[in-house]
């Protein structure tokens, strides 16, 4: 009798265990990191301040900073719905008066985690 509890203990707490294994693994949400470069009028024309604003609309996390190559590059985090949503306003949207002539995007990787806590301008 005593062994057969034990048994029984064993199963339903595998079973349990598996079941929380199986759901933690369809519920825990994909994570994209995707590296960008902007060329073209990208510098003097708040394209930084307004990839600031859509990744935050979008709840996308990184950064983006000028470059001396007079050019925007950074990091967006997000799930791959949002990295894609955010992608396309990097290649076509951008801020009012800049012109995009062609964004590159590098170093996509899915995450287990977020490595940065918001979206921030560097400067």
């Amino acid at each position: 009798m005593f062994r057969s509890a034990i048994v029984y203990l064993f199963l339903v707490l595998l079973f349990s265990s598996f079941s929380w294994l199986i759901y933690e693994n369809m519920s825990s949400e994909k994570l994209l990191s995707v590296d960008f470069e902007v060329f073209g009028k990208v510098q003097g024309v708040f394209f930084r301040k307004n990839t600031e604003k859509e990744a935050n609309n979008l709840g996308v996390r990184g950064w983006c900073m000028n470059t001396q190559k007079n050019t925007v590059k950074g990091v967006i985090q997000g799930s791959p719905e949002k990295i894609n949503e955010m992608k396309t306003w990097l290649q076509e949207v951008g801020s009012p008066s800049s012109r995009i002539d062609k964004t590159v995007f590098t170093n996509e990787k899915y995450l287990s985690k977020y490595t940065f806590s918001s979206f921030q301008i560097k400067r």
